[in-house]
């Protein structure tokens, strides 16, 4: 059964600002807790990430997963799907939608992730806060930095 996440948070910066730090996977491993590795591994034609294979690991859980990204016109955000995934998962899913809100940047994430394995509720929910305040917050404070 895939589990789900999601969380909204505004952040001072424009919506090409907050995509420029979403799309720099070289970073991650500074913001994004649980983050062990990134490869970007394939290029669209305007030159952004649309395949990146993404190694993670939190509760002494890994995983490595392919993903295939897909981006929104007038930088509106980007979504991803899982296209291959060792470890700890079978399938992720998710987004970042992004819309100009009085000079800054509304973001909402969210996130589906089936497991390859059965992990109690308190561990999925606990794991579940972690990823969306890493998601969140993690890029409030690095976008907000730059």
């Amino acid at each position: 059964m895939a589990e789900q996440t999601s969380g909204e948070i505004d952040i001072e910066a424009s919506p090409e600002e907050v995509l420029d730090v979403v799309m720099d996977f070289g970073s991650y491993r500074e913001w994004a807790k649980g983050i062990k590795s990134t490869k970007v591994l394939r290029k669209d034609s305007k030159g952004r990430p649309s395949e990146v294979q993404i190694e993670a690991g939190q509760f002494g859980f890994n995983s490595k997963q392919t993903l295939k990204y897909s981006y929104r016109a007038s930088n509106g955000g980007v979504s991803w799907k899982s296209t291959k995934c060792e470890g700890a998962t079978k399938s992720v899913a998710g987004s970042y939608d992004l819309k100009e809100k009085d000079g800054a940047t509304h973001v909402k994430y969210q996130m589906k992730m089936e497991l390859a394995m059965p992990v109690p509720g308190m561990v999925k929910r606990q794991a579940e806060r972690m990823i969306t305040d890493s998601a969140l917050k993690g890029l409030k404070k690095e976008v907000e930095r730059r």
